[in-house]
């Protein structure tokens, strides 16, 4: 009798730990870098509607050809069904004067997951075109982590982790590099990683070298570094061709910090001294741990004949997965 009483409660108890649990959520639908966007057709094709495109269907920077930075897909109250409502990214418009309160409101996970739903509620269209407009860059951000995170979360999952233990051996941490990369050189003070198939190449360039002044983070030096390094270790295809960086349009950096790590991010074109290679490429550059050294994750694309918007985002957040190797 002591045995079916334990029993019993054993099996009260998993029920009821059970029950305390969030339930499970289907895997989110959808194209990388898509927004479903719920509002009403005479919305959507009037000042409202104009509003979102502006913000999220703008011209992607660093792209060699017009890409949107977001591919918007307009869906109708009466239409959005549980269909849509699994999807990635998702803008959601709440529009009555009967409301509580207006403002935005960011969500995740919350038909689907890893999901980004972003509300608007408002009383009418022009105080939810203003709201957008206020809140433009963290609508932007929200979507741009969220399609990020996703990323990064895959590399860690399916990770070719034995790339990782090489680059920490040089650089005291690495990024996440997923299936595919392969370790294409290691020296003392440069790695190159990259994932090459017939058509499109995506590479990630790790060098350091020593901190010399306190200039080390402005644009003139960080691209002095990076032309010098990549001109002895990143040859072309032919005698006297090498990467370099494009001067047609003037590289620009700012100033990030993301999960601890205070970095400076440029952005410009690289391109094949003597050839007619290039692309887009975006770096992180940061101290060393003893702080003697300045880290470069350089990460860069070649697709000549796709569109390059995703190409570019996976490498770029592989960059923003770095982690420092863990103390023993």
């Amino acid at each position: 009798m002591k045995r079916i009483f334990s029993l019993v409660a054993l099996i009260c108890a998993l029920v009821s730990c059970n029950n305390t649990k969030k339930p499970l959520l289907p895997n989110v639908s959808g194209k990388a870098g898509e927004v479903i966007v719920m509002l009403d057709k005479g919305e959507w094709e009037g000042n409202l509607g104009s509003e979102v495109r502006e913000l999220l269907a703008c011209e992607c920077p660093w792209l060699a050809t017009r890409e949107p930075m977001f591919t918007l897909v307009n869906v109708t109250p009466s239409n959005f069904i549980d269909m849509f409502k699994v999807h990635r990214n998702i803008l959601y418009f709440e529009i009555n004067p009967q409301i509580q309160k207006e403002g935005v409101v960011f969500r995740r996970d919350m038909w689907a997951s890893p999901q980004c739903v972003i509300q608007v509620s408002a009383y009418d269209s022009e105080s939810a075109a203003k709201l957008i407009i206020e809140n433009g860059e963290k609508i932007q951000n929200a979507i741009e982590q969220a399609e990020r995170d996703r990323i990064i979360n895959n590399s860690i999952l399916y990770e070719e982790k034995d790339i990782a233990v090489q680059v920490r051996e040089v650089m005291g941490g690495s990024p996440h590099f997923p299936i595919g990369y392969q370790l294409k050189l290691k020296t003392d003070d440069f790695i190159w990683v990259a994932d090459e198939k017939q058509y499109t190449n995506q590479g990630i360039l790790i060098y350091k070298y020593p901190v010399e002044g306190t200039d080390e983070f402005e644009l003139e030096t960080l691209i002095k570094h990076r032309n010098e390094i990549l001109q002895e270790n990143v040859p072309g295809m032919f005698e006297n061709t090498y990467m370099t960086t494009a001067d047609y349009i003037a590289p620009t950096v700012k100033y990030v910090k993301y999960k601890g790590l205070d970095f400076a991010e440029t952005r410009g074109f690289w391109e094949v001294y003597n050839d007619f290679m290039g692309g887009p490429f975006v770096s992180h550059s940061f101290y060393s741990k003893d702080g003697k050294d300045i880290i470069v994750l350089d990460a860069f694309v070649y697709a000549p004949k796709y569109d390059k918007r995703q190409y570019l985002r996976q490498v770029e957040s592989i960059i923003y997965s770095f982690e420092w190797a863990k103390e023993e």
